[in-house]
This record gives C-alpha cells, structure tokens and sequence, in this order.
C-alpha cells in the first residue's frame, strides 16, 4: 500500500505477486463481510472468509478505519478497471455501459456504513470521495461517448449527471427491502436509448 518505507523514506520494495494477490483476497472477503454485515463486522468474520488469522488484518490494517477505506478504494479500482474491459468484449457499447452501471450500483449499495466508519474524519472522507471522482468519471463519460458514438443513446448526458443520478436512486437501498434500486436505475439507463 506505502510507495516508500516509513522508516528511511527509501522507495518500497515491491511486494511479491503472491503478496499482492493475499492482499487482494482479503480485501474481496472484508468487502464481502461488510456488505452482509456491514463495517463493524468482526474482524474474525473477515479472516474466517479470507481464511487468515485475524493478526494477518491487523499487520495490514492496524485500524478498522485503514480496512475499510482500502476495501473501499479497492472497490473503487475494480469499478474503474472494468469499463475498459467491458468495452472491448462487449457485444456493444450501450451492452457495457449497462454491465458497467450494475457493476457501479452493486458498488454503491454495498458501501453502506462507510460514512459512520469515517465520522470525525471530514478530511479523509473528502479525499475518498475526490478518488472516486477522479477514477471513475473518466470511466463513465468512456462508456457514455462510445455508446453516443456508436449511435445507441442519444447525447447531451455527461459522466457526473449519470453517477449522481444513479447515486441518488441507490440512497436506501440497503435499509428498504421494498426499494429496488436495480430496477429503478435500469430504467433511467433503458431511457437513454435512441428511439428513432
């Protein structure tokens, strides 16, 4: 996580590849027990998912707070990383744009607890929130210019009205088991077609 060592200021030697890959299976399992659990979920429900020993979280994560904003911005890089992907083996633009918005909405409903895990630390927050917006703006307005491009949705919709407006429809999705954000966000997606 550190591109230098804390003690000498020397750039960090790289991890090893499978060092990397731990880190990220912990990561997949933290992300997962809190989106069943939320992010006061026990420690030991992480390890038990990751199938680690709790003090292999703590010498990565002292604090709960450092687990759940590299959950977080791990989230956030798969997100980011997707749309390209999707863009190149999707049968259309329009088809990855919508995968990639699912993928955006199970993000969204998922991180629920964040804003309580980061209560007391407004600077933090915004510094999150700020690499949201730089690496997954660039994604959408990809995937929207492509789809625009190619002649399947109609322009004139930037990046930031999308992810805001589907932000919005995704606010208590978690706490309503009535509300079907899923639906309600493919339905705005559906309403960017061109209908000539």
């Amino acid at each position: 996580m550190n591109d230098s060592d804390e003690r000498t200021g020397a750039p960090a030697k790289p991890r090893r590849k499978d060092a990397r890959r731990n880190q990220q299976n912990l990561l997949d399992a933290a992300a997962a027990v809190f989106a069943a659990s939320g992010v006061e979920a026990p420690v030991r429900d992480i390890a038990a998912q990751a199938g680690v020993g709790t003090g292999t979280i703590y010498r990565h994560f002292p604090t709960r707070s450092d687990l759940v904003i590299a959950v977080y911005r791990h989230q956030v890089d798969a997100c980011a990383e997707a749309g390209p992907a999707l863009l190149e083996t999707g049968p259309t633009p329009y088809a990855a744009l919508q995968r990639w918005v699912d993928l955006f909405v199970d993000f969204l409903v998922t991180k629920h607890g964040l804003a309580a895990a980061m209560q007391g630390d407004s600077a933090g927050f915004e510094t999150l929130h700020a690499y949201f917006l730089d690496r997954l703006l660039p994604v959408c307005g990809r995937l929207l210019d492509a789809a625009v491009a190619s002649g399947e949705i109609r322009p004139g919709l930037d990046a930031y009205q999308l992810m805001r407006g589907i932000g919005n429809l995704c606010i208590g999705a978690d706490s309503d088991a009535r509300y079907d954000a899923r639906r309600l966000v493919g339905l705005l997606v559906a309403g960017l077609r061109r209908t000539e």
